[in-house]
């Protein structure tokens, strides 16, 4: 398995977001893809994510998608325009999918458009909008939940969880998920330092420490990268869809500080 990096434009996004509104998104596009032409995906994504944030430090943000008749899936971005880092996370499919569908316990620091882009195994880019408010807490310098000395103590540890299967999202013309599709959730502990907290005890700043990157793969072969950022909550979920065939899952945890966790599991049935 191969370490996911981040590209130059990526990290060039990490400073946009003191932009305002379109204008940032418009920057970030641009650090993206270029010239590229990014389509209107309203018949291809359908975001599930919540008219105001119940939680700053820990929102679920969830996307179907389901691409042309013809194509598959190969990579998503997810992308919080002004969240300190925006490019949120981004999914690498080693095995592209004719439907794909995530859903990531993220930060989100303020009030933010949420735009998840989509590229097919054509090399379309396809975009889809939506927009979260928040409780104003401001995710990404709120104090850890727990004590970043304790929280080296499990930091790394992997948890994987299958469901039956997949919860439909109704939007537009998007049909829901193929029956041939698992849900799969992997929970990771980890403190997801953003470098932007205060220790409560010293008042200092406490180091910048988050999950890198999430290498998936299913019966020994590629399926999956997730390159994650500052955006992922504490102790993140990376919900997934999976083929229900799948009998076992490889996961590799990567952080920015080097230390990389595996887990080899059974699926359930198998």
């Amino acid at each position: 398995m191969t370490r996911l990096t981040l590209t130059t434009a990526l990290l060039c996004c990490t400073a946009l977001p003191a932009l305002a509104g379109a204008e940032a998104w418009d920057d970030i596009r641009a650090a993206l893809y270029g010239d590229r032409l990014l389509l209107d995906g309203a018949k291809v994504i359908a975001i599930d994510a919540p008219y105001r944030t119940p939680d700053d430090a820990r929102t679920d943000l969830a996307a179907q998608i389901i691409p042309p008749l013809g194509t598959e899936v190969s990579k998503v971005w997810v992308v919080l325009d002004e969240n300190p880092m925006p490019v949120s996370a981004v999914f690498e499919l080693k095995d592209p999918q004719p439907s794909f569908f995530f859903d990531v316990t993220m930060r989100v620091n303020g009030p933010t458009p949420l735009h998840v882009v989509a590229e097919t195994s054509d090399g379309r880019l396809f975009v889809q909008e939506s927009f979260v408010k928040t409780s104003g807490t401001g995710a990404c310098a709120a104090p850890p939940g727990t004590d970043p000395i304790a929280a080296l103590t499990s930091l790394g540890e992997i948890d994987v969880s299958l469901g039956s299967a997949l919860p439909g999202i109704a939007e537009g013309e998007l049909i829901s998920f193929a029956s041939q599709l698992s849900r799969m959730d992997v929970d990771i502990s980890h403190p997801s330092h953003s470098g932007m907290q205060r220790d409560q005890i010293s008042l200092l700043f406490i180091p910048m420490r988050y999950v890198e990157s999430i290498d998936i793969d299913l019966d020994e072969s590629g399926f999956v990268e997730m390159t994650g950022s500052i955006s992922l909550s504490e102790n993140p979920r990376v919900g997934l869809s999976i083929p229900s065939s799948s009998r076992s899952v490889d996961v590799t945890m990567t952080d920015t500080d080097g230390t990389v966790s595996k887990l080899h599991q059974k699926l359930a049935g198998y």
